[in-house]
C-alpha cells in the first residue's frame, strides 16, 4: 500500500503592516470613527461615480488600510452580498469575497507592498519596481463586463522612484472597472503627477470613543490583556488617535517604556548609564522588534513635543517646563535637527541591520550633549 505523502506546513510570510498577535486590516470587519468617509465611498460606488484612483491619507494606524480592504470586499462582492441601502461598505464575513480577500486569494485583488527578504530576514526599505510590474499581467487579464479589479498600494509613500513612475503609467491609462487604492501616511512624498490622478480622502486621528472601541475589538481578538480603566487615560494620550499605536503600547509594555523615557529626559543633562545599558539590553534582541519600534516612536514623539513647546510656548504644562529647562531659546533649530538625525539613524539601522544597542547608546549620548549646551 502506497504511503500517503507527508503534509508540509507552509510558513506564512511576515507582513510589514501586521502587528504580532493582532488581526491584519484585511481580516478586520469593523471600522470605527470614519463613517462619513465610508458613506462617501459607498455612495460613489452605488451611484456609478467611483473614481478609478483614491488616495487614503492620514496618520499611521488610524484605519486607512482597514477602510481600503473594506472597500475592496464591497467592490469584489456579488450584488446580493452588499448592503442593499448603498449607505455602507458592509459585506458579510462569511461571503466568498470576504474570505478570499482575507486570504489574499481573490483573482480580482492585487496588493503591492514592501517585499520580505527571507534570507536576510527583513523587509525591503521600499516597494521596488519589480513589485509594480505585476500590474501589467494583473490588469491585462480578461474580465467580464461586471468584474472589478482592485489594486491596493500599501503604502504608496514607500514606492521608490522607478516604482512610482511605473504605477503612474497604469494610473494614466486605467482599464475599465479598475480601482486603485493608495494608502499613505506621508502623501507629500508622492509624485505630484500621482497626486493629480487620485481623488484624495483624508482620514483624521480617531477620537477617544472610536479609539477605545477599535482597541478593545482588536485586543479581544488577540491574546493580549485589555488595558484597565486607570491605564486607558495614558493609552489615549500616547496613542494620539492611532489604534495601531494603542495596540503596540498594549502588547509591548508601552507604558513602562514611556515611564523610562520620561525618567531619562527628567535626568538630563545627566544620564544614568547603568540604567541605560539595562534598557538597551531589553530592546536590542531580535525578538523585541515591536518593543524596539515603540521605544523609538515614543522617543521621537517626546522630542517633537519638547521642540514644539519651546518654539510656541504651548503644550502640556510638564512639556513646556521641561522644554524651557533643556532647550535654550536659540537652541530650537539644533533640537529640531536632533529629531531628524535620530530618525535618520533609526532608518539606516533598519536598512543596514546595524547593532541596536549601539544605536540607542549613541542617541542617548546625543541627548546628553544637546542638553549640556
Amino acid at each position: 500500500m502506497a504511503r500517503a505523502p507527508a503534509v508540509q506546513e507552509v510558513e506564512a510570510q511576515p507582513e510589514a503592516d501586521r502587528l504580532d498577535g493582532f488581526p491584519h486590516p484585511r481580516e478586520t470587519q469593523a471600522l470605527f470613527g470614519h463613517a462619513a468617509a465610508e458613506q462617501s465611498l459607498a455612495a460613489a460606488f452605488a451611484g456609478g461615480r467611483m473614481h478609478h484612483a483614491w488616495l487614503l491619507a492620514g496618520r499611521a494606524g488610524i484605519g486607512k488600510a482597514t477602510l481600503a480592504y473594506r472597500l475592496a470586499r464591497h467592490v469584489l462582492a456579488r450584488q446580493e452580498e452588499r448592503d442593499p441601502s448603498g449607505k455602507s461598505l458592509e459585506v458579510s464575513a462569511g461571503s466568498a469575497a470576504a474570505r478570499q480577500v482575507a486570504a489574499l486569494s481573490h483573482a480580482g485583488l492585487l496588493v503591492l507592498r514592501r517585499p520580505y527578504d527571507a534570507k536576510a530576514k527583513r523587509f525591503g526599505s521600499a516597494i521596488p519596481v519589480d513589485e509594480v510590474r505585476r500590474l501589467k499581467s494583473f490588469l491585462g487579464l480578461t474580465s467580464g463586463d461586471e468584474t472589478w479589479r482592485v489594486v491596493i498600494v500599501d503604502a504608496a509613500d514607500e514606492l521608490n522612484l522607478n516604482a512610482a513612475n511605473a504605477l503612474l503609467k497604469s494610473l494614466e491609462e486605467p482599464p475599465r472597472r479598475a480601482l486603485f487604492l493608495l494608502i499613505a501616511s506621508e502623501p507629500s512624498g508622492l509624485l505630484p503627477t500621482i497626486l493629480s490622478r487620485c481623488r484624495r480622502l483624508d482620514l483624521q486621528p480617531l477620537a477617544a470613543g472610536p479609539l477605545r472601541q477599535a482597541t478593545d475589538a482588536a485586543v479581544a481578538a488577540a491574546d493580549v490583556e485589555k488595558p484597565t480603566t486607570e491605564q486607558w487615560d495614558q493609552f489615549e494620550r500616547l496613542a494620539a488617535g492611532s489604534v495601531r499605536r494603542a495596540l503596540q503600547l498594549a502588547a509591548s509594555g508601552g507604558l513602562d517604556l514611556h515611564q523610562r523615557l520620561a525618567g531619562i529626559f527628567a535626568q538630563l543633562p545627566a544620564v544614568d548609564w547603568t540604567a541605560a545599558h539595562t534598557l538597551t539590553d531589553s530592546l536590542a534582541a531580535a525578538a523585541q522588534e515591536q518593543r524596539f519600534a515603540v521605544f523609538f516612536e515614543l522617543l521621537l514623539d517626546t522630542l517633537a513635543h519638547l521642540v514644539r513647546a519651546r518654539a510656541t510656548g504651548q503644550g502640556a504644562p510638564a512639556d513646556v517646563a521641561l522644554a524651557k529647562r533643556l532647550i535654550p531659546e536659540s537652541g530650537v533649530p539644533q533640537w529640531a535637527a536632533l529629531w531628524e538625525a535620530i530618525l535618520r539613524d533609526k532608518t539606516d539601522a533598519d536598512e543596514l541591520n546595524l547593532d541596536r544597542k549601539a544605536l540607542i547608546m549613541r542617541i542617548l549620548a546625543r541627548l546628553e550633549s544637546a542638553a549640556r549646551m
